[in-house]
């Protein structure tokens, strides 16, 4: 994986950072020129994540979200989206449309779903009590015209 640029950065794990971290990586990825489709799909992948992160991963506590973002070979976009929060125990069971880990509060049980449609790739990784992270790849613009 080469890597031509990257950018990282870190936020405390509160629902009012959602949108700094989707603007951050769009930002970003705008040196890559990406169309405003490609721009909405980065920020609704983004926003999932990163709530995710909020709502489940540090459920009724506060910690860090990191994100790091890569610009790579050919016009991808790397995005890696990480917490230290309580980790998910089946990673197949919580990528199913409509799974939720809080079906008492207003939760689709969507998330992942939404990830994989707007992005190109998406890997999750996950240690119960360690926390979770979640790769999504995404190639920006046509490179055949």
């Amino acid at each position: 994986m080469k890597v031509e640029n990257e950018m990282k950065i870190a936020f405390k794990s509160l629902s009012s950072n959602e949108g700094f971290a989707r603007t951050a990586v769009c930002a970003f990825a705008a040196m890559l020129d990406p169309n405003m489709e490609e721009i909405s799909d980065i920020r609704t992948a983004v926003s999932e994540a990163v709530t995710n992160c909020i709502v489940h991963g540090y459920r009724n506590t506060c910690g860090t979200v990191e994100i790091t973002a890569r610009i790579l070979k050919d016009n991808e976009l790397y995005i890696k989206i990480k917490d230290k929060g309580c980790g998910i125990p089946d990673i197949r069971q919580a990528m199913e449309p409509l799974f939720t880990t809080a079906p008492c509060e207003e939760r689709a049980g969507l998330g992942f779903a939404v990830m994989e449609s707007f992005m190109d790739s998406l890997r999750v990784t996950s240690s119960p009590g360690k926390g979770t992270s979640v790769i999504m790849r995404k190639k920006i613009g046509n490179i055949d015209e």
